[in-house]
């Protein structure tokens, strides 16, 4: 049996955050319902339960956690009865502070839920109202030790940098705060300021500024933001995490196997709007109308097979997020060539750099590869 990955798209939240570009939206109790028992029927009538064992499963939004309970388990009793969950498989739900109590927790442990990922983004109240969410430092120590209480052993905590205003002070105390209730992962990235986003209309142009090294207004300065990311770095390691993707770390044996599953080309099912899937060499989008989707109308969905080449450039650009490369066997393996036939000038022009090592049988990025990953990702695209 083959390794598969199940998604579950929750679109909904109690308000849309400033930077957020994500496919979700406030919706009434009643919209909600009817869109679950959509998302029941496309859970359903999936064809090729028998061919794979699950690994792992996701409860990605919006918010997840706004919904009752009870509805989560109900979806986690559907999994289990439709396909076959491996015993160690991780399950995890995004949870947003002051969207669970106690009991909403209590319940998701029940259900097989067994890892929390928790949307903190800053322990510094008035950049988390800039953002606009909904809860404060304290509301997500409460959840956080709520969370303790209900018997989850792995924790992650999204946490966000280069906000406007944010210096390198205020950063470092969020993340001393957030290290000293010992998670076991923490998933840190730079904000984006994506278009189509209050955050866009206010910040767009300091964005633009700093890609052309002039200086800033409200955007922290390129160099702070490298600051920012090199003092991640620091303060992460001693606490005993490591770092195993660019902007992932955890205490090891609890880097996050879904994510992995990404980066490795594990095949993975997205259910709900809009979500993706990847199956066969073939990804799949569900249609973002929510009135198609309700309607279970996917005529409109997304079928994109992928070619050798497209195949090779994925192995190796999300192959080399993580720390640890790829490996030079597997691709040959994968592939009937060596990588040294399709990228030698690719990688002799980045070793020489000092932006790749080569040792081992792996390919991966060094740490000043890691500050310009993307420069060195584009690389790998074929003609």
């Amino acid at each position: 049996m083959r390794n598969l990955e199940l998604y579950l798209h929750i679109p909904f939240c109690v308000r849309k955050c400033a930077y957020c570009d994500f496919l979700s939206a406030p919706a009434e109790r009643e919209q909600q319902e009817v869109y679950l028992r959509a998302l029941k029927r496309e859970i359903e009538a999936f064809p090729d339960k028998e061919t794979y064992q699950v690994s792992s499963v996701f409860f990605g939004g919006g918010t997840p956690s706004i919904l009752p309970a009870e509805r989560i388990a109900e979806l986690m009793e559907l999994l289990y009865r439709k396909f076959r969950i491996g015993q160690d498989a991780e399950v995890t739900i995004e949870c947003n502070p002051g969207t669970a109590d106690a009991e909403k927790l209590r319940i998701y442990r029940e259900a097989g839920i067994n890892r929390l990922s928790l949307g903190l983004q800053s322990a510094d109240d008035r950049e988390l109202a800039l953002l606009g969410r909904i809860h404060t430092w304290e509301d997500f120590l409460r959840t956080y030790e709520e969370a303790r209480e209900a018997g989850f052993a792995n924790l992650n905590v999204d946490l966000m940098s280069a906000l406007p205003g944010q210096t390198l002070r205020s950063w470092e105390r969020t993340l001393e705060q957030v290290l000293a209730l010992a998670p076991e992962h923490v998933s840190a990235y730079s904000l984006i300021i994506e278009e189509g986003t209050p955050f866009y209309e206010r910040y767009h142009e300091d964005a633009e500024r700093r890609e052309r090294g002039e200086q800033t207004r409200e955007l922290p300065s390129e160099d702070e933001e490298r600051e920012m990311y090199r003092l991640t770095e620091q303060m992460l390691l001693e606490t005993g995490m490591r770092r195993y993707e660019i902007s992932n770390y955890a205490i090891p044996g609890y880097e996050c196997r879904h994510n992995i599953g990404y980066w490795t080309g594990v095949e993975y099912v997205g259910f709900g709007l809009g979500a993706a899937s990847y199956l066969k060499f073939t990804r799949y989008r569900n249609p973002e109308n929510m009135q198609a989707y309700l309607a279970g109308d996917f005529s409109g969905r997304e079928i994109t097979p992928l070619s050798e080449n497209e195949r090779m450039e994925e192995f190796m650009f999300l192959g080399l997020r993580m720390t640890r490369g790829i490996s030079e066997r597997e691709f040959r393996e994968k592939f009937g060539r060596t990588v040294e036939k399709v990228y030698g000038p690719v990688l002799r022009k980045h070793c020489a750099d000092g932006l790749l090592r080569r040792e081992g049988g792996r390919i991966a990025l060094t740490a000043r590869g890691m500050d310009l990953s993307n420069v060195v990702m584009a690389d790998f695209l074929l003609e």
